[in-house]
């Protein structure tokens, strides 16, 4: 009867419908009601009288916004210093004076931020290192004062097929919707890259974009400021001829703007657009439709300033190639991670299992699980082969361990498996990523 059982088992991937992300919600439950009144809303909703909006300085220096802007920046406590040496917790102690002094700076016109500390950290999985751009607490501040501001005004402008960096929008939902497209049909993929696309946006036309909708000149000259930020590495200093700001809590929004024509321009061609922040693809029914929209997307990027990478562009035919979106790798029916997601995983782990360490096998599975549980959260729509391997592989390692300890040569192999059975690590809590994949494939099927 087992055996019945174990042959008759077909292991599924889990559908993204199966846990659908939900609707994201309206500008009207997001918008910062410190800036926002009843009455702005309501504009921004039926359209301000002549498209553009004036007078929005005032909102960016209302005590309020900047108390709510300092709230979220210094709740971070990890949040690094940038190029005045003042940590989250510094300028928290001080808050009153700080804000009141930011205040009275951008009331009178005389607001400049700081220069942009810029430092380097390895590349996950890589000997590379790339850098990280660390602007200055009270910087941070008053861009997400700003950003209260601003970030209405333009996303109600944005495209539904825009995902990155919204209000009740994610991963998830870009993802779910390219499963329903492929599912549909839609089978002809744009592999679309753009190479170093936040280090290349030219300022004059992104300033351009911003002055369609934003007439206050205040604003417009506070946005040209912090694009024209210094970055400061050890004690060289320059400016970026183009770019948005690195680490800038304004950036996102400023990629989405400038992102936004290309997105209006493909949906109104009739091509099935899905983009998050720079990582786009458009998924159309023939070949022939998938080359159209690669020339329109070719002749906008040229006309824009952009380069299309030459070697990660490309037209993909679904059921016979792979390809990678958001940290998955699709073909066909089958989801995978994709090389680069799988690796950082692996390279995390390796830092955990290392064979000399001293901690008891227990304390390195309770290390192990909340890496591997947020993995999986992220990744358990592939397919369970993939966590099924992953499994072999951690016990393997965590084999390897057990082996020195007993004074054995090499990796764990042969008879370390009878040694040491899979249920001797889930007794130890090995967070097992195959029985999280079969729990919620029987609850997603019933």
């Amino acid at each position: 009867m087992a055996r019945k059982k174990v042959k008759d088992y077909k292991p599924v991937t889990v559908p993204f419908s199966a846990t659908p992300a939900g609707e994201p919600p309206s500008v009207m439950e997001w918008a910062n009601r410190d800036v926002w009144t009843d009455r702005m809303l309501t504009t921004l909703q039926n359209g301000v009288q002549g498209g553009k909006w004036h007078t929005l300085i005032d909102k960016v220096f209302a005590p309020q916004n900047l108390f709510y802007a300092s709230r979220k920046v210094t709740s971070k406590r990890t949040t690094a210093a940038g190029v005045d040496h003042q940590t989250a917790t510094d300028f928290q102690t001080h808050s009153s004076q700080e804000l009141q002094r930011l205040h009275d700076a951008l009331r009178t016109d005389t607001y400049v931020p700081q220069a942009i500390r810029r430092v380097w950290i390895p590349k996950p999985g890589s000997s590379d290192q790339r850098p990280l751009g660390i602007p200055t607490i009270r910087d941070r501040v008053v861009q997400t004062a700003l950003l209260n501001v601003l970030e209405p005004i333009f996303d109600v402008t944005f495209s539904e097929a825009s995902y990155g960096f919204r209000h009740g929008r994610g991963c998830h939902h870009a993802l779910e919707r390219v499963e329903q497209l492929l599912e549909a049909g839609y089978v002809h993929v744009v592999d679309a890259d753009l190479k170093s696309y936040f280090d290349t946006i030219p300022k004059d036309r992104l300033l351009a974009l911003i002055g369609e909708k934003v007439s206050d000149s205040r604003i417009l000259r506070m946005v040209q400021m912090f694009l024209d930020q210094g970055v400061m590495e050890g004690l060289c200093e320059w400016t970026p001829e183009a770019g948005t700001p690195q680490g800038a809590v304004i950036s996102p929004l400023l990629a989405n703007i400038y992102l936004n024509p290309l997105d209006h321009l493909l949906s109104e061609a009739g091509f099935a657009l899905v983009r998050y922040a720079d990582d786009f693809v458009i998924l159309c029914q023939t070949r022939e439709e998938a080359e159209r929209a690669l020339e329109q997307v070719q002749g906008w990027v040229a006309s824009s300033g952009l380069t299309l990478h030459p070697t990660k562009t490309k037209l993909v035919d679904a059921r016979e190639e792979s390809f990678a979106f958001l940290g998955y790798s699709f073909r066909g029916e089958l989801r995978f991670p994709r090389e680069k997601s799988l690796e950082k995983l692996k390279d995390g782990i390796r830092v955990k299992t290392k064979r000399k360490q001293g901690d008891n096998l227990s304390t390195i599975c309770g290390r192990l699980r909340s890496q591997l549980q947020g993995w999986f959260n992220y990744f358990h729509h592939c397919h369970w082969s993939v966590f099924k391997e992953l499994d072999s592989w951690i016990r393997g390692r965590l084999r390897s361990i057990l082996r020195k300890r007993s004074k054995r040569r090499g990796r764990g192999r042969g008879k370390d498996h009878q040694r040491w059975p899979n249920a001797f690590f889930d007794k130890h809590g090995l967070y097992s990523l195959g029985a999280a994949h079969r729990s919620l494939v029987q609850s997603s099927m019933r």
